[in-house]
């Protein structure tokens, strides 16, 4: 029996640690049949060595989404290597130390312009940059955490995630048209290397100890890196501009 993604060309950003969710995106979607190509920064070797850990072996190409030559580079790269996409996995965030950690009120905005170029804009510059290479039926799926809410600790990274959902929102209505589809993945806390640059995150992750309705494992990525392989199946070829909740439901309860 094949797989859901048989034959599909996938690039995913953010392969970091085996605890990443884009690694158990990448490990899946190889599973589930497809090619798959991975971005890296800035520590392309890291990557490399993370993705000897997936069951087929897959090219590494560095990519700075801030940097434009590094994206006016990349569709040749991609092109050379796999002559086409279907798909587009972007888990890329960042925020520098002062825009975290309890110092909201006090983060200049060249810190909050950082996060926001990282973790907001990319979706769109990292898509435009392949958007010759995405064939009709190609879909886009982003990693966001549930920006309804403000999180302890979590400070700016929560505005840069809400600028996120805003922005798959505007490419699912601009990109539709070409049946191209662009959804969101909103995962519950991950111990994942994004996770510990984030001071006092064990405070944000207990929430899912008292108020979560199913049991939800910290240690567990699969969850939504299964969910962000379902999005780039054909088994959701009318859904776009959504945000799936992989979060064992506590977006849907008060208290």
């Amino acid at each position: 029996m094949s797989g859901i993604l048989e034959g599909k060309r996938i690039l995913i950003t953010g392969v970091l640690m085996e605890s990443s969710i884009a690694f158990h995106a990448a490990k899946l979607a190889q599973e589930q049949g497809a090619e798959v190509i991975l971005t890296a920064f800035p520590r392309p070797t890291l990557t490399e060595r993370i993705a000897k850990k997936l069951p087929k072996p897959a090219k590494v190409l560095e990519l700075d989404v801030t940097n434009q030559e590094h994206l006016d580079r990349i569709a040749g790269l991609v092109k050379a290597e796999l002559g086409g996409l279907d798909g587009i996995v972007h888990s890329i965030g960042f925020a520098p130390q002062d825009a975290l950690g309890g110092n909201f009120l006090n983060t200049p905005f060249e810190s909050v312009a950082t996060a926001m170029h990282v973790s907001a804009f990319s979706l769109k510059s990292l898509t435009m940059s392949l958007r010759e290479l995405l064939a009709p039926g190609s879909a886009v799926v982003g990693l966001t955490f549930d920006a309804q809410f403000a999180w302890p600790q979590y400070d700016w990274m929560g505005p840069a995630k809400a600028a996120l959902e805003a922005t798959s929102r505007y490419m699912a209505r601009d990109l539709g048209k070409d049946d191209i589809r662009c959804n969101l993945i909103s995962a519950g806390p991950i111990g994942s290397m994004a996770a510990k640059s984030i001071p006092g995150f064990a405070e944000l992750a207990d929430v899912w100890n008292h108020r979560s309705p199913m049991e939800w494992n910290m240690a567990d990525p699969e969850p939504a890196g299964k969910g962000v392989v379902a999005l780039l199946s054909d088994w959701f070829p009318k859904t776009t501009g959504e945000i799936i909740h992989v979060d064992g439901g506590l977006h849907a309860v008060g208290a």
